[in-house]
């Protein structure tokens, strides 16, 4: 028997929970095979087999324990059977003597639903349960677009005897389900409570005209994929407009440090990305240094490594600037909050198509509004709106990106 201990997520850790089992009590499982996930106020991280054999769970799902605790037990000894050795026990095991004919006749005549309901989605569960009970979709309440296992126990609670069925009653629930917090989510909870209460946060505005950008994307976007291997996106634009604009407006760059003003002659880009277990913002380190490709290659990486609950601390650590795209849920508008101890956030919202005046004319562009939020202690307000100027700039004429504020044609001229 060999002990699989609580691994230490990273430094002044000491307690974690164990939020899930990947595996069963006394399931034969491989060497480096993943058979829980920890979590901590920081990060998720896999508990891994170290060797084969028989685990025996010694901790229970969502228990609140000490780093190196030991959370099961592996028998080494036990071996997993053999796939010949399991045939021939099925083999020599008896087998009951059911002729097809009475499977026929037992199994019952399931009619066809009428093609008004051709359309309807069923899962299987629900398809099984309707030919064990004789029902096609007609039976089955009007209206829905995709029957469950619910809708079809419903429909058989509620068959009267003379096999005509009347419409499922709906229920009125007043059940509250609890959860319990979980470290990485009050851990949250604390820093966003400090950012209102230990800092001067305000927040500008601004808006992009996105019509460059998404005609460059249209335009390249095949190339692009069949080169790197990875679609082209808004983020990455984003990412390296914020680089060269911190490069202009250093303040929006910094951080306070006890009675210093820290001022990054790097940029490591945090990248909020929605996850099952809360906020995480995983950082790019010097992205100032990447161009498109390498910086969508990284921030995908990350973000699947997020959704995935495989972030690690050093993923996390660090960072000098936040962007955040609210737009990908639909938000038009809103104020990122600060995450210290950096002293700015980018928030990026939806595309809609806007009238807006060009040339004097009333045009129907597709419209961004962006927003900076920061830290007054240490960026003025020039710094802040002249930093967003600098961001709009940079997205709605693409080519600044690498060629700065002069065109090609002025490069050409030495103008």
């Amino acid at each position: 028997m060999i002990e699989i201990k609580i691994p230490s997520p990273g430094e002044s850790i000491t307690e974690v929970v164990l939020s899930n089992w990947l595996v069963d009590d006394g399931q034969f499982v491989e060497k480096d095979q993943e058979i829980a996930e920890i979590e901590s106020d920081k990060a998720t991280l896999p508990l891994m087999a170290s060797e084969s054999g028989k685990i025996e769970i010694l901790i229970p799902v969502g228990t609140t324990t000490k780093v190196g605790a030991v959370a099961c037990k592996i028998d080494t000894s036990a071996k997993v059977e053999e796939p010949e050795l399991q045939s021939a026990k099925k083999e020599e095991s008896p087998k009951p003597e059911v002729k097809v004919e009475t499977q026929q006749q037992l199994k019952p005549e399931v009619t066809k639903s009428t093609p008004e309901y051709s359309n309807v989605k069923v899962s299987p569960v629900a398809q099984k349960l309707m030919d064990e009970n004789n029902l096609n979709i007609d039976d089955v309440l009007k209206g829905l677009k995709r029957i469950g296992k619910h809708e079809i126990e419903q429909v058989i609670a509620n068959k009267s005897v003379n096999g005509i069925l009347s419409s499922p009653k709906k229920e009125n629930s007043r059940d509250i389900e609890r959860k319990k917090i979980s470290p990485l989510r009050k851990k949250l909870s604390e820093r966003l409570v400090s950012v209102k209460n230990e800092t001067a946060m305000l927040t500008t505005f601004n808006e992009v005209d996105m019509t460059e950008i998404i005609k460059l994307r249209n335009q390249y976007q095949k190339q692009f994929t069949e080169k790197h291997g990875i679609k082209l996106g808004f983020m990455s634009f984003f990412t390296k407009a914020v680089t060269i604009s911190l490069k202009a407006y250093p303040a929006v760059n910094s951080q306070i440090e006890g009675d210093e003003i820290l001022y990054p002659e790097f940029t490591d880009i945090g990248i909020a990305v929605q996850t099952p277990k809360g906020l995480m913002v995983p950082v790019v380190r010097n992205a100032e240094s990447m161009n498109l490709a390498e910086l969508e290659l990284k921030i995908k990486e990350l973000a699947d490594k997020g959704r995935a609950g495989r972030i690690s601390l050093d993923d996390l650590t660090g960072g000098t600037f936040t962007i955040t795209n609210g737009g990908v849920f639909g938000s038009l508008l809103s104020t990122p909050i600060l995450n210290p101890p950096q002293s700015g956030i980018l928030g990026m919202h939806n595309i809609q198509d806007r009238p807006v005046a060009i040339n004097g004319k009333v045009e129907i562009r597709p419209m961004m509004y962006i927003a900076l939020s920061y830290d007054h202690r240490t960026i003025d307000g020039k710094d802040s709106v002249g930093f967003l100027v600098k961001v709009k700039e940079l997205l709605e004429s693409p080519y600044k990106m690498l060629l700065g504020e002069k065109d090609a044609n002025e490069i050409l001229l030495e103008l």
